[in-house]
């Protein structure tokens, strides 16, 4: 039994190692890369995380002068709010570094506006270039007029970004915007037309997935397929499990425990594979007089004890829950999720208590 669980451990580790591997960005630049990341934490206002990305960024060769225009940039499509406080974490990593004697890059600011720019004559070029044809929003005049004299001239007229740069900045951050599909759909044409690859595109959800979140990647997935005119199936809908792990069966003799379908593999040596479906989760438990053991093999999870934040579960993730400790798991929004499961420790008159279901409300706060 002992040289059984090692085992799955240790396979449990590589494939979480080998899928890191498979997921490798061969197209976009680690500049691009980077701007990409730091673009999609701004607009989530993650501003620890945005931090961290940003020191990794500079470790990689972004400049100063091209984070700060990123985040400025970004003003126009995720607000003042949002960009400020970006800006701030810039100012504060720029402190810090300076006083750990870390090297930031300068780079070099945007050449001087030449004289008589014309802000509305030259952003209706730009703004034509990236929709591909000429755009007016004559409902809004005042709208149209801020786009193209201050978005497409002013801001797009600053060429310490390339064009090919700020769409790709626009696009990572549009991805983690709810509800703005139809304005993600649009940049991503535009993007193409500012000379972003279509395979750059293609590496930008695996890029988000890896960095920031799954479910922007999700989102951004399925504006590519749509606008690439794939299926979305191939997207929008998770993929079943389908590697080494058997799914098993409906887990019907405990389904009133579980939102979503879920399914039991049983395995040697007291061990069960279980499957949650994207959203599965079992209710808030407790084990009495035993502790669980947790190895994800697959997808994406999340496991929560009572009064605490939620972890994530990936491949290689080893969680033992405690005797007695209120918790629950299961599977992200976007993904299936896999986990063997075993218990330890166990003694007599040991039993589990079945509690409340996990609310949508508290569930849908995970991201």
């Amino acid at each position: 039994m002992k040289k059984l669980k090692t085992a799955l451990l240790t396979a449990a580790m590589l494939m979480a190692v080998d899928g890191a591997q498979s997921q490798t960005i061969m197209h976009l630049t680690p500049q691009q890369q980077s701007l990409a990341v730091i673009a999609a934490l701004e607009a989530k206002g993650h501003t620890d995380r945005l931090a961290t990305a940003l020191n990794e960024a500079f470790d990689q060769g972004l400049t100063m002068s091209q984070a700060k225009e990123a985040l400025s940039h970004l003003y126009a499509y995720t607000g003042f709010p949002r960009s400020l406080n970006a800006l701030g974490t810039l100012q504060r990593v720029a402190r810090e570094r300076a006083e750990k004697g870390l090297a930031t890059p300068a780079g070099r600011e945007a050449d001087p506006l030449p004289a008589g720019f014309d802000p509305l004559r030259e952003g209706t070029k730009v703004q034509t270039q990236l929709t591909g044809a000429p755009f007016n929003y004559t409902f809004a005049p005042q709208t149209d007029y801020y786009l193209k004299a201050h978005l497409f001239g002013d801001i797009f007229a600053r060429n310490n970004l390339s064009f090919a740069e700020r769409e790709i900045v626009t696009v990572a951050a549009i991805s983690t915007l709810p509800g703005c599909e139809p304005q993600l759909l649009a940049h991503i044409g535009g993007a193409l037309h500012m000379g972003v690859t279509p395979e750059q595109l293609r590496e930008l959800p695996t890029l988000l997935e890896q960095k920031t979140g799954a479910e922007e990647a999700a989102r951004l997935r399925q504006m590519l397929a749509r606008h690439f005119g794939q299926e979305d199936a191939t997207t929008a809908a998770p993929a079943e499990p389908g590697g080494p792990w058997p799914k098993g069966q409906p887990n019907d003799a405990y389904a009133q425990y579980f939102t979503g379908k879920s399914y039991l593999a049983p395995m040697e040596g007291g061990m069960a594979n279980v499957s949650f479906e994207p959203r599965c989760r079992n209710n808030w438990h407790i084990h009495h007089g035993q502790t669980q053991v947790l190895i994800c093999v697959s997808g994406r999870g999340w496991y929560q004890e009572w009064g605490k934040p939620a972890v994530p579960l990936t491949p290689g993730t080893v969680i033992a829950v405690p005797a007695e400790v209120k918790h629950w798991h299961g599977a992200a929004r976007d993904s299936w999720m896999q986990h063997l499961t075993y218990h330890k420790d166990i003694k007599e008159g040991a039993s589990n208590e079945w509690l409340e279901p996990v609310a949508d409300a508290h569930y849908d706060t995970l991201e």
